[in-house]
């Protein structure tokens, strides 16, 4: 029997401000979160399934203070490897490049559908703990798998389907060794769902003669149905249903939601399954965070998150941005169109100095090996923060974001072309008695930030470039505060000076 579900609500307090020190009027502030601390003192509030008891459940200190994570789209889609993610949709749109690929190499889809693929998956070298260090070492908090996509099949050990990948496939529990591996290394588990969108799907597939329709495959497919009806009562439960087996089984740290739920249909069974997840949470003695997109939720009920997409200001809640390596497909295909590590990093900074996280995508083969591409760059983004990171885990916005010649658009799919930053492109990011300052492109001999035209001299300590063991020469005018550069380069990509204010 399975409990109404309902959705979240949770409110993305960034409320506070901390002062650093400024001159005479002026103070350097920073947007301080008021998520509780995992090891704090749980409230035992029973969070019930409606919006406004859900809003009162904060965003944790821990995601507030992680700011980057990964995640990864692998399942049977990756099999063929050809398009996107969304290859078992296309597959069967004649009109599609999906559909020429499969016929030409597999057969008509009527003679051999998308299940078919399901032995093709065997992940023989996946490696979990291989996978969590390479994602520790690039410097992620958090990270996980996606759960289940749109395709219907659940990668982790399921008592309510067999569509899975313990019982076909790889015939591994994949979210459980990934789990028990990030873990191990003091990272955050993520578990990302995308299966409410499955009852539309295959819609399209209804007009020709494929085993979309077949009810010995429901269980992948979903409930064959007129297109366009609503969903039924029966998926619905099961949509909650494995959401909260995820949830039980593997608690979790932080549920992304894709889009799919935002149908009517859905609004109690929101409800009734965050306040599950937040109760569950309080027994657990731990923080955690659901995200979702656009209007799927209320407005301050969850986490933003924005796909490959930000926001051009900074803002006062928390947000996420969710986004791949790859500019064409979330899984793996043949023919990546892979980002710089200097644009995931510039993407990085300019997210964590508006008050945003970033959850990176990556798409590992069908065998479970991860494209030595793929690798190259998280690793690339490691070593960046291993000299930059005090920049950016822990810290709060500064009063602005930045400043700089350099325009973007704001909202999702934002990242359409990529933005090239200069040097004049700062960034701000704030932790304790220090102001960071970083420049998207090395600023040669010096660079002047004219947001600091007002510091008060005095309270300046020191300033260093992170990476560079000594202190920097500086000056103080009416345009701005003027930082002699290091004649070394400490890394490849954004330059982070240090400002040390007193008090």
């Amino acid at each position: 029997m399975f409990r109404r579900a309902r959705s979240i609500s949770k409110t993305i307090q960034v409320a506070g401000i901390i002062s650093i020190v400024m001159a005479a009027a002026v103070s350097i502030t920073v947007l301080a979160g008021c998520g509780k601390k995992d090891d704090a003192k749980h409230s035992k509030i029973a969070y019930e399934p409606t919006w406004e008891s859900l809003r009162q459940y904060p965003v944790p200190e821990w995601f507030q203070d992680a700011k980057f994570g990964i995640y990864f789209h692998w399942g049977i889609y990756s099999v063929p490897a050809f398009g996107n993610e969304w290859y078992p949709r296309n597959m069967h749109d004649k009109g599609s490049e999906e559909y020429e690929y499969h016929v030409k190499n597999y057969g008509d889809p009527s003679e051999f559908g998308y299940h078919d693929f399901i032995p093709m998956f065997r992940a023989e070298k996946f490696d979990a703990d291989e996978w969590a260090e390479l994602f520790q070492k690039a410097g992620a908090k958090f990270a996980g798998p996606v759960a289940e996509h749109h395709d219907g099949f659940a990668m982790w050990d399921s008592d309510l389907t067999r569509w899975d990948a313990t019982d076909m496939g790889p015939e591994r529990d994949i979210v459980g060794e990934i789990a028990r591996a990030i873990r191990k290394r003091d990272m955050k588990l993520v578990t990302s769902f995308h299966h409410a969108f499955n009852w539309k799907y295959y819609e399209l597939s209804y007009e020709g003669d494929y085993d979309t329709k077949n009810a010995e495959y429901a269980g992948l497919y979903g409930q064959s149905h007129p297109p366009g009806a609503p969903e039924s009562e029966e998926f619905l439960k099961d949509w909650e249903a494995k959401v909260r087996e995820v949830m039980d089984k593997y608690q979790p740290d932080y549920l992304w939601f894709d889009f799919g739920w935002k149908e009517p249909a859905f609004e109690e069974y929101k409800k009734s399954l965050l306040a599950y997840y937040y109760n569950e949470a309080e027994q657990w003695g731990k923080g955690v965070v659901v995200t979702y997109k656009g209007q799927h939720l209320p407005k301050g009920v969850g986490v933003l998150d924005l796909e490959r997409g930000r926001l051009d200001t900074l803002s006062r809640d928390k947000w996420i941005t969710d986004t791949s390596v790859d500019r064409n497909s979330w899984c793996y295909i043949k023919d990546p169109n892979y980002k710089s590590v200097n644009t995931l990093i510039d993407n990085l900074v300019d997210r964590v100095s508006k008050n945003g996280n970033l959850l990176l995508n990556i798409g590992p083969r069908p065998d479970g090996t991860i494209p030595e591409e793929q690798k190259e760059l998280l690793l690339g983004i490691g070593r960046w923060l291993d000299v930059n990171g005090e920049a950016i885990y822990g810290t709060r916005p500064w009063s602005v974001y930045g400043e700089g010649p350099t325009k973007m658009m704001g909202g999702d799919f934002g990242e359409r072309e990529d933005v090239i930053y200069t040097a004049k492109d700062i960034r701000f990011t704030a932790k304790g008695d220090a102001l960071y300052v970083i420049c998207l492109d090395w600023p040669g001999e010096q660079v002047t930030i004219e947001s600091l035209n007002t510091i008060e001299k005095s309270k300046i300590m020191s300033i260093k470039m992170l990476g560079v063991d000594r202190e920097l020469e500086w000056l103080l005018t009416e345009e701005g505060l003027t930082i002699t550069a290091p004649g070394e380069k400490p890394c490849e990509n954004a330059y982070a000076f240090k400002i040390t204010i007193k008090d």
